[in-house]
Parts: structure tokens; sequence; C-alpha cells
């Protein structure tokens, strides 16, 4: 079963997702910085991430770059609330699987997951 962490400094968004991703058949947690997270997957590297680009702290942005330096690099589905031309290009730029715009379209969200799974899976293979 995919472990899928999901990174935003909103309480209500994060127990929104983990209880849609868990009951779509998929082991989540939820953190509310980048740097808990970060901190975190150090140990238990997630299969696919969820992260909100605009968070106190570390960005979304800054932590998807600090991702692409590690040896483990999961898949990233961007959310955002601001959905701006440059903040899409800068995080396609960065390796994002995906950029969907709060409020999210459940299916889009769950699509987004499944698709970046399976091209990690092909990558690895």
């Amino acid at each position: 079963m995919p472990y899928v962490a999901i990174v935003d400094d909103e309480e209500p968004v994060r127990k929104a997702l983990r209880r849609l991703l868990r009951a779509s058949g998929l082991q989540a947690d939820a953190y509310p910085s980048g740097s808990e997270f970060l901190q975190a997957a150090a140990q238990r590297p997630p299969d696919c991430v969820v992260l909100d680009l605009h968070m106190g702290g570390m960005s979304g942005l800054q932590v998807l770059r600090k991702l692409r330096t590690s040896a483990h690099h999961p898949p990233v589905v961007i959310i955002t609330a601001h959905d701006e031309p440059e903040a899409r290009e800068e995080c396609r730029a960065a390796g994002a699987a995906a950029f969907l715009r709060k409020p999210l379209d459940e299916r889009l969200l769950l699509n987004a997951i499944s698709a970046a799974l399976s091209a990690a899976s092909q990558t690895r293979r």
C-alpha cells in the first residue's frame, strides 16, 4: 500500500486530505511544516508527497528543491490556493509531478497521486 505524506500548514486541510487518502486505500500521514516533514521523511521516506506551496517557514518550493537533492526523491503534487503562472512554472522546473489549485477536486487529486506513483514506479524499474 503506497505511503503518501501530506504537508500543509492548515490543520483542516491536513485532516481532510488524510481522511480522503486513507479512504482511498493509501497510507497517509500529515505534517504541519516542511521542516517537520523532512525530519520524518529521513526516517520513513514517502512514495509520494502532497505539498502546499505557501506555508510559513519553509515554502513548498523550498521543500520540493530539498527533496530533489535527497537520495530518495518521491514524486510531489503541489497544491495551492494561489495559482500563479510563475509559481506553476517554477514548481514544474523543480520537478513537481502535478500542480493543483485549492479548493481541490478530490478526483483530480487522486488521479494526480496515482499518475505520480505510476511514473515513479516505471522510473525505478
